[in-house]
C-alpha cells in the first residue's frame, strides 16, 4: 500500500486493539516466572540443584524453540497474511498454557513450554501488521506505542501472576491465563482488519538467490538484528541477579523482596513513558538519531550501576535504563521497517523475534555465570562494554546511520 491507502486504512483501530492484545501476550509470557521454580518443585521429589536445573530448562525451552520456528512463521506470514498468524499464535499459546495446568511431571511441563515456543510470534506479527499498515511518517510512533503494550504486560505480568497464584493456586493461574489469551484471539478475529495482498516477487534471470540481495543495505539489516540480540542479552543478563544485588546493597536487612520488585519494575515504567515520545521524535528528526542516543544513554547508565553503594541510586539508574530501551527496541524495528521490502516485512520481524529469543537465552545464562565467577556488579559493567562495542560496530559498518530518517525502501 502507498501512504494514501495506509491513511484510509484501519491502521489506527488495529493499533489500539493490538496494543491490548500484545499486553495480554506479554503478560502471559512473564506472569508464570515468579512461581515457575515453585511449580517445578511440586512436580517431583527434587533437591535444590535439580529444581534449579529443571526450572532453567523449562524457562529456556520456550525461547529455544521460538528462535527456530519464528523465521518459518514469518515467511508464511508474508505469503498468507499477518492476521492469520495472530490467530495461530494466540490460539496455540492458549491451548499450550491451558494444558500446563494439567501436567503431572516436569518433562510434560518442559514439552508444553517448547510447544508454546512453536506457537510464539504474536507480538512480532502484530508489529509486522502495524508496520505494513501505518503511514510511513507515523511508523516510528506507531511501533513505539505498540511495543509499550508488550512491555506493560511483561512489567505487570509477574505481579498479576503472583496475585493469581496466591488467590487461585498455580494450576488455576494457567487456566486463567489461557482464558485471557483466548480473549486476545477473539479480539484479533473480530476487530483486526487486514486486506492482505501478497506482494509478488519473481526472481529475475541472473538474480542472486541470496535472501539478503533483496535489501538495499543488507549490512544495516544484519547489524539491526544483531543489535536486537545484544540489547536483549543486556536486559536478560540483569534479570537473574537483580534481586541478589539488591540484597547485597541492603546488607540483607529490610524488605528486600519488595524493594527488588520495585527495582525490577522501574525500567518498564520509564519505557512506557518514553517510547512513544522517542518514536514520534524519530519520525520527525530521524530514527538513527534516536538509536544513537539510546546506545550512548544506555552505556552511560549501565556503567555506574556496577559501582553504586546505594539501592536508591540503583533504582534511579534502572529507571533510566527503561528510557534507553524505549529508544533502542522501537527504533531498531523502525529502521528494519524503513529498510525492508514490503514483501519481506513479516519475515524480517520474525527474524528479529528469533534474535531476541537468542538474546534472552544467552543473556540469562551469561549473567548467572559472570556473577558466579566475579560478582554481581561485573554484570552491569560488562553489559555497558558490550553495548559500547555494539555501537562502535554500527558506526563503523553502517556509516551515516544517524542521518537515516524517513526514507523507506520502495
Amino acid at each position: 500500500m502507498d501512504d494514501a491507502e495506509r491513511e484510509r486504512g484501519p491502521w489506527h483501530r488495529n493499533l489500539i486493539v493490538l496494543w491490548f492484545c500484545t499486553f495480554v501476550a506479554g503478560m502471559a509470557f512473564s506472569e508464570i516466572m515468579p512461581f515457575l521454580s515453585l511449580f517445578v518443585s511440586q512436580l517431583g521429589d527434587f533437591n535444590k540443584q535439580q529444581v534449579t536445573f529443571y526450572s532453567g530448562l523449562a524457562y529456556a525451552a520456550d525461547y529455544a524453540i521460538a528462535a527456530i520456528s519464528a523465521p518459518l512463521w514469518g515467511i508464511i506470514a508474508d505469503k498468507k497474511g499477518r492476521k492469520i498468524m495472530l490467530l495461530r499464535a494466540s490460539l496455540g499459546m492458549a491451548i499450550a498454557m491451558g494444558l500446563m495446568g494439567f501436567v503431572t511431571s516436569v518433562w510434560q511441563l518442559v514439552a508444553l513450554r517448547a510447544l508454546q515456543g512453536v506457537f510464539a510470534g504474536f507480538i512480532s506479527n502484530a508489529q509486522a501488521l502495524v508496520a505494513s499498515q501505518a503511514p510511513r511518517k507515523y511508523s516510528g510512533h506507531a511501533l513505539s506505542t505498540l511495543i509499550t503494550g508488550a512491555v506493560s504486560g511483561q512489567l505487570f505480568g509477574p505481579v498479576i501472576g503472583g496475585v493469581l497464584a496466591q488467590l487461585f493456586s498455580i494450576r488455576n493461574t494457567f487456566f486463567i491465563t489461557a482464558g485471557l489469551l483466548m480473549v486476545a484471539f477473539l479480539l484479533s478475529l473480530v476487530f483486526v482488519q487486514e486486506h492482505f495482498k501478497p506482494v509478488e516477487h519473481h526472481r529475475q534471470p541472473g538474480e542472486s538467490r541470496n535472501p539478503l540481495a533483496a535489501f538495499k543495505n543488507p549490512t544495516l539489516i544484519i547489524m539491526m538484528l544483531c543489535s536486537t540480540m545484544i540489547v536483549q542479552m543486556g536486559n536478560a543478563s540483569i534479570a537473574p541477579i537483580i534481586s541478589l544485588y539488591v540484597k547485597q546493597l541492603m546488607h540483607n536487612v529490610g524488605p528486600i523482596t519488595v524493594v527488588a520488585g520495585i527495582i525490577a519494575a522501574l525500567p518498564g515504567i520509564s519505557n512506557i513513558i518514553a517510547a512513544p515520545r522517542l518514536g514520534k521524535y524519530g519520525d520527525q528528526h530521524g530514527s538513527g538519531r534516536v538509536l544513537l542516543f539510546g546506545y550512548i544513554f544506555a552505556v552511560v547508565m549501565y556503567f555506574p550501576q556496577g559501582l553504586v553503594s546505594s539501592v536508591v541510586i540503583l533504582g534511579f539508574l534502572r529507571f533510566a535504563i527503561g528510557i534507553s530501551d524505549g529508544a533502542l527496541f522501537p527504533e531498531i524495528q523502525t529502521m528494519l521497517t524503513k529498510n525492508t521490502p514490503v514483501h519481506l516485512t513479516s519475515t524480517i520481524f520474525s527474524y528479529n523475534q528469533s534474535f531476541q529469543a537468542i538474546g534472552n537465552m544467552v543473556g540469562a545464562f551469561a549473567g548467572g555465570v559472570i556473577a558466579g565467577i566475579f560478582d554481581y556488579n561485573s554484570v552491569f559493567i560488562l553489559t555497558a562494554v558490550v553495548l559500547l562495542i555494539n555501537l562502535l560496530l554500527i558506526l563503523w559498518l553502517v556509516p551515516g546511520i544517524w542521518k537515516n530518517n524517513r526514507q523507506a525502501v520502495q
